[in-house]
C-alpha cells in the first residue's frame, strides 16, 4: 500500500474534531464518510463543516469551486457496513479506552485487510486498545489540534505498530497539507498537549481551590505571556465535557485526590449544560466572551 493508494476514509465520530478531520482530507482530494451513531450528530456535523468551508472562501484560502468540490466528497451515515471499502480509519471517539477497542473492533469485521486504524485520542495510549482492535499492527494514533489554527499533527505508534505502516501514515499527512510530529515512544498528551495539560491542570486546582477567580487567572496567564486567551478560555474552546472527561479518567486512574477535586469542579459546568463555546456558554458567554472586551486584563 502506497500513501496515494489512501483514497476513501472513514471518519468515527461527527463532533467538532471529526467534522474538521473530514474537511482537511476533503480538501486534499479523498472520499470521506463520516460516520456516527446519532443522525442529529451527523446533521450538525455537515453544517460545521459548510460553515468551516465558507470561512476557508472568506479567508481566500480556497475557491469557491475548491470548496464545493471538497464538500461534495463527503457524505454521512449511521450505517457502519459503509466501511466495506475504506482505506483509513480516523476515530475521534469520547476519552473511554474500552469503547475505542469495541469500535475499533467493530470495524475490524468490517473493513479490509488493508485498512489502517488511526485514533485521534488526546491523552490514551494506543496501546491501551491494541489487542482488542484486531490489528495492532495497522494501528497507530494520528492527532490533530484545532485545524482552523494549526496544521500540526502528532503521530505516536505503540510497540507492535508495523513501521511501514508508521513511514505510511507520516507520507499520508503531508500528502495532506500536515505537519507530522513523529513520537519515538508512546507517551499521553503528545507534545504540545503534555504542556498544555499541564498549564490546564495548574488553572483548575487554582479555581477549585478558591485560591483566585477564573477571570484572574487568565488575567494573570493573558498579561504576563500576553497571549489573547487564557486557560479557562481555551477550556471552553476544547469543550469542557471532554475536559471533565480526560481530568476524571486520569484522576481516577492514578487516584490524585486533586484532580479528582478538579473534576468536580468542571462537572458543575457539564452538569448545566455549560459546555464551552459550543453550547454558547461555559466559563465565559458566547460568541462575545468578557476576555476579548477592551480592559479585561486591567480587571475592568
Amino acid at each position: 500500500m502506497k500513501t496515494e493508494d489512501i483514497k476513501r476514509i472513514l471518519i468515527v465520530g461527527g463532533g467538532t474534531m471529526g467534522s474538521q478531520i473530514a474537511l482537511q482530507f476533503a480538501v486534499h482530494g479523498c472520499e470521506i464518510v463520516v460516520y456516527d451513531i446519532r443522525e442529529e450528530a451527523l446533521a450538525k456535523s455537515l453544517a460545521s463543516i459548510r460553515k468551516m468551508a465558507a470561512s476557508l472562501m472568506r479567508q481566500q484560502l480556497l475557491s469557491r469551486d475548491d470548496a464545493e468540490a471538497a464538500v461534495g466528497r463527503i457524505t454521512t451515515t449511521i450505517d457502519p457496513e459503509a466501511a466495506a471499502d475504506i482505506d483509513l480509519v480516523s476515530e475521534s471517539a469520547p476519552e473511554d479506552p474500552v469503547l475505542k477497542g469495541e469500535i475499533f473492533s467493530l470495524f475490524h469485521r468490517l473493513c479490509p485487510e488493508r485498512t489502517i486504524f488511526t485514533t485521534n485520542t488526546s491523552t490514551l495510549l494506543p496501546s491501551m486498545f491494541a489487542a482488542a482492535s484486531g490489528r495492532p499492527e495497522r494501528l497507530l494514533a494520528l492527532h490533530f489540534h484545532d485545524l482552523r489554527i494549526s496544521n500540526v499533527v502528532d503521530i505516536m505508534p505503540h510497540r507492535a505498530t508495523d513501521e511501514q505502516v508508521v513511514e505510511l501514515v507520516q507520507a499520508f499527512a503531508k500528502r495532506m497539507g500536515l505537519a507530522p510530529i513523529m513520537m519515538k515512544k508512546e507517551s499521553s498528551g503528545y507534545i504540545f498537549n503534555a504542556m498544555f495539560g499541564a498549564l490546564l491542570l495548574s488553572a483548575q486546582t487554582l479555581a477549585a481551590n478558591q485560591i483566585a477567580s477564573i477571570e484572574d487567572i487568565d488575567r494573570a496567564w493573558m498579561g504576563v505571556m500576553k497571549m489573547p486567551i487564557g486557560p479557562f478560555g481555551m477550556m471552553d474552546n476544547v469543550g469542557l465535557d471532554t475536559v471533565w472527561k480526560i481530568t476524571d479518567y486520569w484522576g481516577k486512574r492514578s487516584g490524585n485526590e486533586q484532580q479528582l477535586q478538579n473534576a468536580a469542579f468542571l462537572r458543575q459546568y457539564v452538569d448545566r449544560g455549560d459546555l464551552g463555546q459550543k453550547s454558547g456558554k461555559g466559563f465565559y458567554a458566547y460568541p462575545q466572551p468578557s476576555f476579548l472586551e477592551p480592559g479585561f486584563n486591567e480587571g475592568k
